[in-house]
Parts: C-alpha cells; sequence; structure tokens
C-alpha cells in the first residue's frame, strides 16, 4: 500500500485531484451512496429546477458495468497520463494558466452538453486535454496498440476511433477534440501565429491563488517552447514492454527510437 500511496503522491497536484475525483464520483454511483441519475447531466433540470451541481458531476461520473467498465478504465488512464504530461510540461510552474485551460474547456463542454442533450462529459474534457497534449508534441512519434507508430498530431483521432471501436460512439471524443482546439487556436495559433488579437488570458485572481513557480511568467504572453513542450522520453504513455503496461500514447522522438 505504500507504493501505491508513494505513486499517488507523485502525480502533480491538480491531476491528482481531478484523478481521485474521477474514481471517488463512479465508485458512488457503483454502490448506489447516490442515486447515479442524480450525478448525469439533463439540461432540463439544470435549466428549470437549477440542479447546478450536474454539470460537476457529469464530468466525473461514469457509470461502471460490464460493458463499460474497460472503457472507463482507459479513459481514466489518458486523464492520468495526459493530464500529468501537460501539467508538467508544457504548463509546468503555471498552476493558474492550467486550471484556466480545465475550467475554459469545461464550460465549452457543458454548453455543448446541454445543447446536444448529453448525459456524461467525462470523455470530452479528457480528450479536450489530451489534444491539446498532442498540439503541444505534434512532432513526437507515438507507439498505439499492435505495434502501431504515428505523429503525436493524429493521437486524437486514432483514439477517437479507438473509443468508437469499444464503446459504440465518438460523440464525445469528437467534443472533446474540437474543444481542445477551440482553445488552443484562441490562446495560441491565433494570437501568435496567425497575428490576431488575444481572446483569452488567464483571470489575475487565479495568480493570487495558484502564483507561478520557479519564475513562471504570468499571463502566458507566448507558447512554452518546444523543447519544455516535448518532455524527456517524448512524454508518452505507458511504456509497452516494460513491466507489463499498456503503450497507449507512448513517445518516441522522430529519428530515435
Amino acid at each position: 500500500m505504500s507504493d501505491v500511496g508513494d505513486w499517488f503522491r507523485s502525480i502533480p497536484l491538480i491531476t491528482r485531484s481531478w484523478f481521485a475525483a474521477s474514481i471517488a464520483v463512479p465508485l458512488i454511483g457503483k454502490l448506489g451512496l447516490i442515486d447515479f441519475r442524480n450525478l448525469m447531466l439533463f439540461p432540463e433540470l439544470v435549466l428549470t429546477r437549477f440542479h447546478l451541481w450536474r454539470p460537476v458531476t457529469a464530468t466525473l461520473f461514469f457509470p461502471i458495468t460490464p460493458n463499460t467498465g474497460f472503457l472507463y478504465l482507459v479513459n481514466l488512464y489518458f486523464l492520468y497520463h495526459y493530464s500529468s504530461r501537460l501539467e508538467t510540461g508544457a504548463f509546468d510552474g503555471r498552476p493558474a494558466d492550467y486550471i484556466f485551460m480545465l475550467f475554459f474547456n469545461w464550460i465549452c463542454i457543458v454548453i455543448t452538453g446541454l445543447l446536444m442533450n448529453m448525459r456524461l462529459l467525462m470523455i470530452p474534457l479528457i480528450m479536450s486535454v489530451l489534444y491539446i497534449w498532442a498540439q503541444f508534441n505534434k512532432d513526437t512519434v507515438v507507439s498505439f496498440w499492435f505495434g502501431t507508430r504515428f505523429k503525436a498530431h493524429y493521437l486524437p483521432w486514432v483514439i477517437l476511433v479507438f473509443n468508437f471501436i469499444i464503446g459504440g460512439s465518438f460523440v464525445n471524443e469528437l467534443t472533446g477534440n474540437l474543444v481542445g482546439h477551440l482553445y488552443f487556436f484562441l490562446m495560441f495559433k491565433y494570437p501568435m501565429d496567425l497575428g490576431g488579437r488575444t481572446f483569452l488570458s488567464t483571470p489575475e485572481f487565479l495568480y493570487r491563488f495558484f502564483p507561478n513557480r520557479r519564475g513562471g511568467v504570468s499571463g502566458f504572453g507566448v507558447p512554452p517552447t518546444r523543447p519544455a513542450a516535448q518532455e524527456q522520453g517524448g512524454g508518452g504513455g505507458g511504456g509497452g514492454g516494460r513491466g507489463g503496461r499498456h503503450t497507449w500514447g507512448e513517445g518516441f522522438r522522430l529519428g530515435g527510437e
């Protein structure tokens, strides 16, 4: 148990909190401590009866059944792996910026969920984070199942197809990818590559609560440099063939093994 505790404490703080909540809330629903229907997003109840907790619980809840358990575990792994890599890579020392990114993505996903009558929002938020990681590491080569290798730029779309095969739908993944693209475009691509105005910036009050560390500059005036974004060892996931772990999105730099 001490090894598990050490591993859990080694997870970056924001990712650790999100990861723990994404385990606790589904277990609460699975054990029947709270009716799982009270954890899901029902637009009419949010808008007419002001069930304001539902957008939050719908982001953390996922039904655990024999048919959905594998999909839940896969996406829990994606949450742990890519959120950790992003929090300690491109957003290293910038907790306020990382929280703002998650909040912006969550707001967009909640609005989409209300408009499209979506019940669960866990996968879209995870996919939005994975998409942003892939943009920062687009030229990194990643390994997927059956030894397939491709640039990280394609990883969100490969996972969309993968989750469609095992889950039967791609709406959640597509929503997450589009929201992640919206954040990356407005925060970095449009103002920096295309010379447009800045539409997104982290509110100053977040820096007061979550100050930058190790000399980070508030405001995210420039995107993280490529070496910082592409973590050592390719920033990938899991190390297939090493200790029996899976290789969902394991990274290798181009030209390297």
